[in-house]
C-alpha cells in the first residue's frame, strides 16, 4: 500500500467523518466505480465541500487535480498534497499536469477531475471541458461520471444535506484521439452528469430514501 493510500485510510474516518457531520451525506451507485485499474472520475463542482464529499463516498483513493493557487495556501497545500492532489495552472496549457494525469491512470489509479474547470455559481452543472476525455481516450480507460447535489445550497453551519450519485463507466474506444473525439466524449460526459443531477433533484424532493438506483 502506498503512502497516499495510508493517508486516505486515515482521512476517511476523520475528514470524511467531519464532512458527514457538517453536510449530512448520502451516496448512491458507489459500487459502479471499478475497484481496480485506471479510471477517470468526472465530477461536477459547486463548493469546497465537494472534494471531501466525493472522497468520503468513493471506494477508491482519488488523485485530485486542483488549481495551483490552492497548493500555495499555507496548511491547505500540504494537506491536499498528502492526499495525492497535484496542481494545474488554469487558463493555459499545463503540460506537466497533462503528463501527471496520464501517468496516474496508466499506473492503474483513479484520477479525480472537476470537469467544469471551476466551481459553478449558477447552481447547476456547467460545460464539461475536454481534459477528462483526452486522458480517457489516450490511455484507453473508462470514465465514471459522478454528480453532487445539495452542495450548491450548503454553507458552513446550515447543515444542508449533500448527496452523490455515481454513474455507469463510459468507454470511448470508438472515438478518434483528436479534438473531435474529445468534444464528442465531453458532450456525453456532460449529458450523464446532468442526467444524474436531475435524478438527484428528484431524490432530494423524495426525502433521500436509503436505497435508490441512479439511472443507467
Amino acid at each position: 500500500m502506498e503512502l497516499t493510500d495510508l493517508v486516505w485510510a486515515a482521512g476517511r474516518p476523520t475528514i470524511g467523518g467531519a464532512t458527514r457531520a457538517i453536510a449530512p451525506l448520502r451516496a448512491y451507485g458507489a459500487e459502479r466505480v471499478p475497484r481496480q485499474g485506471g479510471v477517470v472520475l468526472a465530477l461536477n463542482h459547486f463548493s469546497w465541500i465537494d472534494p471531501p464529499a466525493f472522497g468520503a463516498t468513493c471506494p477508491r483513493t482519488i488523485y485530485y487535480m486542483a488549481k495551483i493557487e490552492a497548493h500555495r495556501v499555507p496548511g491547505l497545500g500540504q494537506l491536499i498534497r498528502a492526499f495525492g492532489t497535484f496542481s494545474v495552472r488554469r487558463g493555459e496549457t499545463d503540460r506537466d499536469a497533462v503528463r501527471t494525469m496520464r501517468r496516474i491512470v496508466s499506473e492503474g489509479k483513479a484520477l479525480g477531475l472537476f470537469v467544469e474547470g471551476t466551481r459553478q455559481r449558477s447552481g447547476v452543472p456547467g460545460e464539461v471541458k475536454t481534459g477528462a476525455a483526452m486522458v480517457a481516450l489516450h490511455e484507453r480507460v473508462p470514465v465514471v461520471p459522478a454528480t453532487i447535489y445539495g452542495s450548491q445550497h450548503w454553507r458552513l453551519g446550515n447543515f444542508a444535506p449533500v448527496t452523490v450519485a455515481w454513474g455507469e463507466p463510459l468507454t470511448f474506444d470508438e472515438l478518434p484521439r483528436n479534438a473531435k473525439g474529445y468534444r464528442e466524449a465531453s458532450a456525453e460526459i456532460g449529458r450523464e452528469i446532468r442526467r444524474l443531477f436531475d435524478w438527484l433533484a428528484d431524490v432530494h424532493a423524495a426525502g433521500r430514501p436509503a436505497v435508490a438506483v441512479p439511472p443507467r
